[in-house]
């Protein structure tokens, strides 16, 4: 699968890394080609970088895994959009996002001729990304969104990075919803001091 990310930090550089270790073929976007954050993820044979717009145009599916603050100005630097799939993977914080937004998610809509936009990958830290692995077992990932197409795309992908599942929530109504679970997390995580070393997995009987 072609696939191009926007934001080449802790997450985005994670799942590039598992990504391109199952054979996908990964093009990194970036403003500054000589300067950029997860340069050494270029290591990799299936990982290049190019301008934002130029990694959109050969992709299948945007992954955005930048600041929610910059996810207006990121959606408006993508070029066309029509047609591509879109995993959202950030989160507004503390009211820290897109002005006049509840999620990152709708903003992406508003601002990009894309329909197929999905929410994954958000409601857990990027160290659970980079290792799912809990002794014998893994996490489970998340994904929401009105798009058959898109969820159908990160639900494959969230096996490829180790996931041992990744359950359907719901369309683009429960977009709060998934970040409300990611503030769960860091709740936990930060705020009542369990630390990042923890996660979320859906048990049934």
């Amino acid at each position: 699968m072609n696939i191009a990310i926007i934001g080449t930090g802790n997450v985005g550089g994670a799942l590039a890394t598992k990504w391109a270790a199952k054979g996908h073929t990964i093009s990194l976007g970036v403003r500054d080609l000589q300067n950029f954050k997860g340069k050494a993820l270029l290591k990799h044979s299936n990982i290049t970088a190019m301008p934002i717009a130029e990694a959109v145009a050969k992709s299948a599916v945007i992954l955005i895994a930048t600041p929610a603050t910059a996810a207006v100005e990121v959606a408006r630097s993508l070029g066309n959009t029509q047609g591509k799939i879109i995993i959202d993977t950030m989160n507004i914080v503390m009211g820290r996002g897109p002005k006049g937004f509840s999620n990152t998610s709708a903003a992406l809509l508003a601002n990009t001729a894309a329909t197929d936009v999905v929410k994954c990958f958000n409601t857990t830290g990027y160290n659970n990304i980079k290792d799912p692995r809990y002794g014998g077992t893994a996490l489970d990932a998340f994904v929401a969104g009105d798009s058959k197409e898109g969820k159908e795309a990160a639900i494959s992908l969230a096996g490829d990075a180790g996931f041992a599942a990744c359950y359907d929530i719901g369309g683009n109504d429960k977009f709060d919803l998934m970040e409300q679970f990611a503030f769960f997390w860091i709740n936990l995580a930060m705020m009542q001091g369990h630390g990042r070393e923890i996660g979320f997995k859906l048990l049934k009987r």
